[in-house]
């Protein structure tokens, strides 16, 4: 008969060792769950996800279920770091590591990845050759452009000439377009999108942002495809950049928005009445864009976001307006060319977009910033 205060005592004091006192799956902090399987701790979150595959992962809680002393002993013999070096010998550099708070399906298939297909784990090469074989292929329901319809179309993904095109039918000649590895950015938005697979798809067309919103039946094929995209991402900016590092590159392969949501605008005299817009701000090009609905294929206008000492400044500003505003939390966007001001509809609303914008104006700008704030302001 196991001891059970013993064993719980146990597996408390291995849980807050280094390396199993974060999941091994997001890396959420303080996991009070374990795969007795596997031989790892993880949170909550995670365990529900372990229990979609039966076959090779058993979880239980480390607190409040029943422990038998082998399967105690196993867990102080693998952990966590012992597992990573096993089931992620060889993730590739691309690969995204998702996070406690990235959406079910990049979670999801992180695990499925790693646990009952072992793709990484050096055993079989033949999985992480789809990534990068030249074309990458997959068939998505694409949002139409100017409609709520969504259809099938074919999408090409080429690490030749680093592109990926679309194509309305199969038998089609010619894409409908053809996009560049150069501005092409991609990121799960399964809320804005409609559907828990949902992708966005970025980039510039005529200097102007242009949104694709796809997604797949299968996360399986949804994850390949985003992660092949950073594959490729990752060949454009090694050729682009040959003297910077593999890690330098990592970080700009994809990018989420650090913030979006509705604000109020007025125009440039500021007597033009208050319009709502859905904002997206994005640290990498610095760049505050606006839509008219979260969905819109083309952008509305778009602000470059400088550095303090190139006189961009934001700042709280009066609620009071006259020009049919509903919102009233202000917000005062100082540029050299233009002050902006911005109605949020809560304070908490109003205090996020300030972190935000505050978090860009701190960081020096590079020498792409400044070719990104010319085109932009070329192009009034």
């Amino acid at each position: 008969m196991a001891n059970l205060e013993r064993n719980n005592k146990i597996l408390l004091d291995l849980v807050r060792q280094p390396g199993n006192n974060v999941c091994a799956d997001c890396g959420a902090p303080e996991p009070d769950w374990a795969s007795y399987t596997l031989g790892i701790f993880v949170c909550l979150n995670c365990s529900g996800m372990h229990r979609n595959l039966p076959a090779v992962s058993k979880v239980k809680s480390i607190r409040l279920d029943h422990w038998e002393d082998s399967l105690v002993e196993f867990m102080r013999e693998r952990g966590n770091s012992a597992a990573k070096a096993i089931f992620e010998k060889c993730v590739p550099a691309f690969f995204y590591h998702p996070q406690q708070n990235d959406c079910i399906v990049l979670r999801d298939q992180w695990i499925r990845t790693k646990y009952e297909r072992r793709e990484f784990t050096g055993e079989n090469n033949d999985f992480q050759k789809v990534y990068s074989s030249d074309p990458f292929e997959s068939t998505l329901w694409k949002k139409g452009r100017d409609n709520k319809q969504f259809l099938k179309r074919i999408f090409l993904l080429s690490r030749k000439d680093f592109t990926l095109r679309y194509f309305i039918k199969e038998d089609a000649k010619a894409p409908k377009a053809v996009i560049s590895m150069k501005d092409l950015n991609a990121v799960f938005q399964p809320e804005k999108v409609g559907h828990p697979h949902g992708l966005q798809i970025s980039y510039l067309q005529d200097e102007r942002t242009r949104n694709l919103f796809v997604y797949h039946e299968s996360g399986q094929v949804i994850v390949s495809l985003f992660n092949a995209i950073r594959a490729t991402r990752l060949a454009y900016l090694q050729k682009k950049n040959p003297t910077l590092r593999e890690n330098e590159l990592i970080p700009q392969l994809t990018s989420r928005s650090l913030k979006e949501g509705y604000m109020e605008k007025t125009g440039p005299t500021q007597r033009e009445p208050f319009k709502k817009r859905w904002f997206t701000l994005c640290s990498m090009n610095r760049k505050l864009l606006y839509f008219k609905s979260p969905l819109d294929a083309t952008e509305l206008g778009a602000v470059f976001i400088g550095s303090e000492s190139h006189s961009y400044s934001v700042s709280e500003s009066s609620g009071k307006s006259t020009r049919g505003g509903r919102w009233h939390c202000g917000i005062t966007l100082q540029t050299p060319g233009r002050e902006f001001v911005f109605m949020c509809e809560q304070e908490q609303e109003r205090r996020e977009w300030l972190e935000a914008l505050r978090r860009v104006i701190s960081q020096p700008m590079t020498p792409e910033d400044y070719a990104n704030e010319a085109n932009l302001t070329r192009g009034k």
